[in-house]
């Protein structure tokens, strides 16, 4: 079968199609791949940058959408689903663990399905269950025209949350404002400024941070008294430090959310946020904003598109 291949470590451009044996399917999920989600941990993936590391050739892809080919861990061939698969997601075929394989909402497409499960499933676990986000708050988010960011917009609005994006360019904040940002700030102006005059001085409840870097300081600063940091990630590179004098003096918290490392032993916790979400999603609240879907063959563009700061919303690899 097709798939995509990191035979070096030198970036986007060592990914190339590459004929590799088909999987078997085992205790999993064998799923056709009609779609699969790219991410920024398979950028860092193809440069030896992430925590795991694979050793070369080594297929990434982490996410997919598509059939369910044999009947086994409670699905039947010919279903549609979507699923986390840690690796092995850019190929034709892929096993899923089972528990980490969900049927695809009828108001889904499956281009929308394989930019689902990590984004959302991460701000769901990040707001609700580290974040303790409740109705009337206000979020301020980071990064809020990518993947995350616009499903961070979402769950929060579900919830019952206000959102303020911080984005860089008009291209996205349309689209931060497509997902629900109740308003838009500029990361290269005087954003926490403006943050504090949009919340009359007060500052935000929960700080949602994907991006990390140089803007750490000031969305502390952002923070209203008893608010909370939420530690996503580091799309800039840097990992930012603090003196935690600053925390203490406005009782705010720095939070971490690391959602794939917690519900890897905890699938009760993996269904009941997928229950929740699916409740979401019938209502209307959240749904993935696919930007570009790239044929398999373009795989290393999709990934360049992510480390040149180029996406918004989610990129998707078409497999089929």
């Amino acid at each position: 079968m097709r798939a995509l291949q990191i035979a070096e470590l030198s970036g986007p451009d060592a990914l190339t199609v590459a004929d590799v044996p088909e999987p078997e399917r085992g205790d999993g999920v064998l799923i056709d791949v009609e779609a699969a989600g790219v991410a920024f941990p398979d950028v860092l993936l193809s440069r030896g940058l992430y925590q795991l590391k694979p050793d070369p050739p080594f297929v990434p892809g982490a996410e997919v959408a598509g059939t369910v080919a044999e009947a086994g861990a409670g699905f039947e061939a010919g279903e549609k689903v979507m699923a986390v698969t840690g690796l092995n997601g850019f190929a034709e075929r892929v096993v899923a663990f089972g528990p980490s394989t969900f049927r695809l909402p009828e108001s889904f497409s499956v281009e929308q399905g394989a930019g689902f499960i990590m984004n959302y499933h991460t701000s769901h676990f990040g707001l609700i269950r580290r974040g303790r986000l409740r109705e009337g708050e206000t979020v301020l988010v980071h990064g809020a025209a990518g993947g995350v960011g616009t499903s961070a917009i979402q769950v929060a609005s579900a919830v019952g949350a206000k959102s303020i994006g911080v984005v860089s360019s008009d291209e996205k904040e349309r689209v931060a404002r497509k997902a629900g940002a109740a308003e838009v700030v500029r990361s290269d102006g005087e954003w926490l400024t403006e943050v504090k005059e949009l919340t009359g001085g007060r500052g935000v409840d929960v700080v949602y941070d994907p991006v990390g870097g140089e803007r750490f300081l000031n969305s502390v600063r952002s923070l209203a008294p008893e608010g909370r940091l939420l530690v996503i990630g580091f799309t800039e590179g840097e990992i930012p430090s603090i003196a935690v004098n600053r925390l203490l003096l406005k009782n705010v918290s720095v939070v971490g959310v690391g959602w794939g490392a917690f519900v890897g032993d905890k699938p009760d916790v993996i269904a009941d946020t997928a229950a929740d979400l699916e409740r979401m999603a019938a209502e209307g609240h959240v749904k993935p904003i696919v930007s570009k879907v790239y044929p398999l063959e373009e795989g290393a563009q999709a990934l360049r598109d992510i480390e040149e700061r180029r996406a918004v919303g989610k990129i998707v690899l078409r497999m089929r």
